[in-house]
């Protein structure tokens, strides 16, 4: 997969599984400076119209050893100087185990490889859980969960009660 093809299937994604939220995606979008005085150049821009909310996203797609590994530190610095959210978004194998190590424990980055379905599933958790925190769609990472109880019909109450106990 090429890089431009991976920026498209992100933003296809997006589109796909939000768009009934009001989001709009918008594709190298050109805002502002770089940390070092360029035109800065967005791969996508997802806009919440009923919000007047947006974020920012970089893709990085490595299948192969190559010079991506030498972007990601920058393009992890530039998108912090954003004045909104932005945030890596990355696939692929041929990145470094330095590279993965450092995109793993960014808090700017997320891993998302969304399949030809573009269902949301474990390889777009990352990237979903962003959107949520971003444009506060919480039911996202909520979906198959029940508030917590201490009603006494409930698991939980046996299973504290249960531990008051011993």
């Amino acid at each position: 997969m090429q890089a431009r093809e991976y920026q498209k299937r992100i933003a296809s994604y997006i589109l796909y599984n939000f768009e009934n939220r009001g989001i709009k995606v918008y594709l190298e979008v050109e805002l502002g400076k770089t940390i070092i005085g360029k035109n800065r150049r967005i791969d996508i821009f997802v806009f919440n119209e009923p919000l007047n909310q947006a974020l920012a996203l970089e893709c990085k797609y490595q299948d192969t050893g190559g010079t991506a590994d030498e972007k990601i530190p920058y393009t992890l610095q530039d998108l912090e100087a954003l004045h909104f959210p932005g945030f890596l978004v990355y696939a692929g194998e041929g990145f470094s185990k330095g590279i993965i190590h450092l995109l793993e424990g960014s808090s700017q980055a997320a891993y998302c490889l969304p399949d030809a379905s573009f269902n949301q599933n474990s390889h777009t958790r990352e990237l979903d859980s962003i959107l949520a925190a971003v444009f506060d769609w919480w039911d996202l990472v909520l979906w198959d969960k029940k508030p917590f109880s201490l009603e006494p019909d409930s698991a939980q109450f046996s299973l504290f009660d249960n531990q008051n106990r011993s």
